[in-house]
């Protein structure tokens, strides 16, 4: 490997389930350091996934009805932010679409709600995000191609991490190798 020769591809097949993480490069405001659960990845369909580092000072209780629950609020991504997703670690819960083993997007919110009620619910096993990352037809396939994104299997540690501003690093220092050195890149760094 040259100095320069950041070859940021790993394995360039998504699936529901995996993380996406931002080359440490990307500029894009909503984007950059992000980690993403992918929730749903179709070529023909387009892609779905939510930003798991980009917590709010909103807690979910401040935004919804009948919740309460002292649950931070996540910016999911720059689509539809007016919109509430989740993802858990309940597969009993109807309708919710597994994601990886023990966890899971989605499902019945009254449902939910009924859990919160009996006390179910933790920051620990349950994240609240507004809004989604998304991506028309094969529009995630040309960023892959083009190394903005580098996919990860995902820990359960991670989804649920209460410290998300250090994910991304984390992330990168677990895949090892050539990741761990990128882990280190500062944000700007012309101020290195």
């Amino acid at each position: 490997m040259h100095l320069f020769d950041f070859d940021f591809s790993h394995n360039d097949s998504v699936t529901r389930g995996n993380l996406l993480v931002a080359e440490p490069f990307l500029n894009d405001p909503n984007f950059c350091r992000s980690v993403i659960i992918m929730c749903e990845h179709q070529h023909e369909m387009g892609s779905f996934g939510l930003v798991l580092n980009r917590p709010t000072k909103i807690t979910i209780e401040e935004v919804t009805d009948n919740f309460f629950l002292e649950s931070q609020l996540f910016i999911g991504g720059p689509v539809e932010q007016n919109t509430l997703h989740y993802i858990h670690r309940f597969g009993e819960l109807e309708n919710a679409i597994p994601l990886k083993d023990g966890l899971f997007w989605g499902g019945d919110y009254e449902q939910l709600k009924a859990m919160n009620l009996n006390g179910e619910l933790h920051p620990e096993n349950c994240r609240f995000f507004m809004g989604y990352s998304g991506w028309g037809e094969e529009q995630l396939q040309s960023e892959l191609e083009q190394h903005s994104w580098i996919v990860s299997d995902v820990d359960l540690s991670w989804v649920f991490s209460q410290d998300p501003k250090d994910l991304w690093s984390n992330v990168l220092k677990r895949m090892g190798g050539r990741f761990k050195v990128y882990s280190n890149y500062p944000t700007d760094p012309r101020l290195n």
